[in-house]
């Protein structure tokens, strides 16, 4: 039977209704203004009072990707090849390239700093998952000697923010050979995430019973195959969740990729700010750089976001 609320009750269930409302149409607030801003016309970026209702138009995008306003002389044989091969598309001349009488080449460099960021947070994302899941299983089904001290050492390199540490990788950096480049940025970024994904791995693989193994190993799986075919198909949920969360990290990471890099291997994060510059900014493109932006993170989240809800109320989160 259900319960029969009071008057007071009631009122108290629409209040928190409309504050819940409230607050999410001011945490909304920012991305709508970006949105919109990426879509006005110049003149209306910066109007007073704020311009609500206006014709939409794609020029902010079109000249994010075509900006005139960088000019690169033609690249030599060495920087051709030296180059990924989002950049080795502008000097080919792609659709982003337009050629001035001089032989000098004009392009945007937003799209080789978005692949960048595409790169550099795929590949440490799927490094940092899979080299924590390997460990956490050998945590979660092996008896580790010093197996608390050892999970407390791992835990321990996410207590320092980046910014303590970005000096310090930098010389070590240089002096091997890694700055400015697509691997420094993996590695840093593998090893930056590596410690969340062992420790919420571990909780997932902990959730799943040692029984489903055992029977697997006394049908004559080796524990390899017992580790791909059962524990792995188990703990999917949580890979997900895990991936998540690097990926948003990876994607996001603005201090090391701002002092890491430089050209080469720059990613968006550090990118867009700098085109702010000390002159008279065009917002509506720094607007249509930052919606672009969010939309692959957006995007992986929405696909993945059953399995992230469940991964909150299972493993290391109940745990």
């Amino acid at each position: 039977m259900a319960a029969v609320q009071t008057s007071r009750e009631r009122a108290f269930n629409k209040i928190a209704v409309v504050a819940v409302v409230i607050i999410t149409l001011i945490f909304l607030a920012p991305i709508y203004w970006i949105v919109a801003t990426s879509f006005k016309p110049r003149n209306l970026a910066t109007t007073i009072p704020p311009t609500i209702v206006f014709q939409p138009e794609l020029s902010p995008f079109v000249k994010l990707f075509t900006k005139r306003s960088q000019l690169r002389e033609a690249p030599t044989a060495e920087e051709y090849a030296a180059a990924p091969w989002w950049e080795r598309l502008v000097f080919d001349g792609g659709e982003k390239v337009v050629r001035d009488g001089k032989g000098a080449v004009q392009w945007s460099a937003y799209p080789s700093r978005f692949m960048n960021s595409l790169v550099i947070a795929v590949a440490s994302t799927i490094l940092a998952v899979s080299m924590g899941t390997l460990t956490a299983y050998g945590f979660s089904r092996f008896k580790v000697k010093g197996e608390q001290d050892l999970l407390f050492f791992i835990l321990s390199t996410r207590m320092l923010p980046p910014v303590v540490v970005a000096i310090p990788m930098f010389l070590m950096y240089r002096a091997v050979g890694l700055n400015d480049t697509h691997w420094g940025l993996i590695i840093l970024y593998t090893a930056f995430n590596l410690s969340f994904s062992v420790w919420l791995m571990k909780g997932f693989i902990d959730e799943i019973p040692k029984e489903y193994e055992e029977a697997a190993l006394v049908d004559g799986y080796t524990r390899m195959e017992a580790f791909f075919k059962i524990v792995l198909p188990e703990a999917a949920t949580g890979i997900a969740a895990t991936a998540v969360f690097c990926f948003i990290t990876a994607w996001n990471e603005y201090a090391f990729a701002l002092i890491m890099t430089n050209r080469r291997a720059q990613t968006a994060p550090p990118f867009i700010p700098s085109q702010v510059g000390s002159g008279l900014p065009d917002w509506t493109v720094i607007a249509a750089g930052t919606f672009l932006f969010l939309l692959p993170v957006a995007i992986f989240t929405f696909l993945l976001r059953n399995h992230l809800l469940r991964g909150m109320s299972f493993g290391a989160i109940r745990k």
